[in-house]
């Protein structure tokens, strides 16, 4: 009788213990995307081109293309892609945009980043692991104009085990 009830006390705490631990660390998904996020953000605010105090600008963020071949969906990849974008505290304001707000009234101070991730070449396999190499397109143009402000291209590769 000692010995079960000492058991469920042992439990008890355990399970207690459990509760109140640390949360679990980013997935490695959303730990590599986020990283892909960080590093477009500081090429994108760099050199801006926009003649406007950065945090003054609103940046609307069309629906990216992405290679179903990298097992990133569309929409992890605009979240982190969002959040990188914010997470600068002099950064610019973002806006999910759509095809409809094109006829709306545009303003000078109102950027449309347009964004592709593609698969960059076949997996690369490792001695312990396999990466999937990407290229990151981005164009940078004012809503109304065809030809972009701006245009970079980021390479890297994602760890397979990530996706």
């Amino acid at each position: 009788m000692k010995r079960l009830t000492l058991l469920r006390a042992a439990l008890l705490g355990l399970l207690l213990s459990g509760c109140a631990s640390a949360p679990d660390a980013p997935t490695l998904l959303r730990q590599a995307l986020f990283g892909l996020g960080e590093t477009a953000t500081a090429s994108l605010l760099r050199e801006p081109v926009w003649t406007r105090d950065t945090p003054d600008v609103v940046l609307l963020l069309a629906t990216p293309e992405v290679d179903d071949g990298l097992g990133v969906s569309q929409s992890r990849f605009t979240e982190s892609l969002s959040r990188a974008l914010l997470a600068p505290s002099d950064g610019p304001q973002v806006i999910d945009w759509a095809p409809e707000m094109q006829d709306s009234d545009s303003r000078d101070n109102q950027w449309l980043l347009e964004t592709r991730l593609s698969a960059d070449g076949p997996r690369l396999t490792l001695s312990d692991r396999e990466l999937l190499p990407y290229a990151l397109h981005m164009r940078l143009r004012r809503l109304g104009d065809s030809e972009p402000q701006w245009e970079e291209t980021l390479f890297g590769a994602f760890d397979a085990t990530a996706l």
